[in-house]
């Protein structure tokens, strides 16, 4: 139990770092505050933690959906499933060769977006299942 408490921990610290270096519009974490005047709750953009400031980045608009690419081609769903499925490869050539890119810019919108998240869960499953046989 305390393994997997430690795993879920530890995913959730990354989530949030991940998140927190993407580029793109700013959310903010709000808690409450009493007001002197009325004594009700209101928002104040910050989170009282001694040492640290959080802010969360959610990713900004991609402004090269439904463009086709110098070829002609749009990427759709069947391409986005791909790129989920490669992506580990993709990521770790991108940190080799800096043109190497893991997402498609020229894509439909949600379309591709919802392949390369099936194509990425694919690749979770299959490292699932094979964990799961050796053990």
């Amino acid at each position: 139990m305390k393994k997997q408490l430690f795993i879920f921990a530890l995913m959730a610290i990354l989530l949030a770092m991940t998140s927190g270096c993407a580029p793109g519009t700013v959310l903010q974490i709000n808690n409450s505050v009493a007001t002197a005047q009325t004594g009700t709750a209101v928002p104040n953009g910050q989170i009282n933690v001694p040492g640290f400031k959080i802010q969360v980045f959610a990713p900004g608009l991609n402004p090269l959906v439904n463009i086709s690419d110098a070829e002609g081609r749009i990427s759709g769903i069947g391409m986005g499933i791909w790129h989920g499925v490669i992506s580990p490869v993709t990521l770790v050539m991108s940190f080799i060769n800096p043109t190497v890119q893991m997402y498609e810019v020229h894509n439909n919108g949600s379309q591709y977006n919802f392949g390369f998240l099936v194509g990425v869960a694919i690749v979770f499953l299959l490292l699932g299942i094979f964990a799961g046989r050796r053990r």
